[in-house]
């Protein structure tokens, strides 16, 4: 029996990897862009839906971005708001401990300055206490890092994080003006 020689088969099978990894890299390509579509044409034919005679409820929304207050602590207040009435909201955020619910209070007013300012715009009445908080919701901002120093010279990074604030106000359907 011949003794094999050491490292022998060695170059072959890296060789057969590569070459797999090439050929399914390209049928991955080619699929991805030039897919050919079977089928009618996605089903029936859509018919044009009437108008409606009632007018979609005026909205207006506000933002306020980079909030040096961190998300989690942010909604813990604006989820009391949702879907609340506007004056009842401001009710709860004027007195509200947490540092959040002034925040969220400048932004609330400013969506509603924002519905009377459109109005006003378009000449249309508004009553400012038909208004409601549709959507209200707190995004993550960008966060400030930071360091701090550490045992043994070393330093620990800090996050600082911030958020992005937005209510939509629309008045209620059905409402007595």
């Amino acid at each position: 029996m011949a003794a094999k020689k050491r490292g022998a088969g060695r170059g072959t099978r890296g060789a057969k990897k590569t070459a797999a990894r090439k050929a399914t890299a390209k049928r991955g390509a080619t699929k991805r862009g030039t897919r050919k579509r079977t089928g009618t044409g996605g089903g029936a034919a859509r018919t044009p839906q009437p108008a409606t005679t009632l007018t979609a409820p005026r909205q207006a929304r506000a933002i306020q971005r980079t909030t040096r207050q961190s998300p989690y602590k942010m909604r813990l207040v604006i989820d009391e708001i949702r879907g609340k009435d506007v004056n009842a909201a401001l009710n709860y955020l004027a007195f509200s401990k947490k540092h959040a619910a002034k925040q969220i209070e400048k932004v609330l007013r400013s969506a509603v300055a924002n519905a009377e300012s459109h109005a006003r715009a378009d000449n249309e009445s508004l009553d400012v206490d038909t208004l409601f908080v549709k959507h209200a919701i707190v995004n993550e901002g960008p966060k400030l890092k930071r360091f701090t120093p550490a045992a043994m010279g070393r330093a620990t990074p800090i996050l600082k994080r911030t958020s992005h604030v937005e209510i939509v106000v629309a008045a209620r359907q059905g409402v007595a003006r």
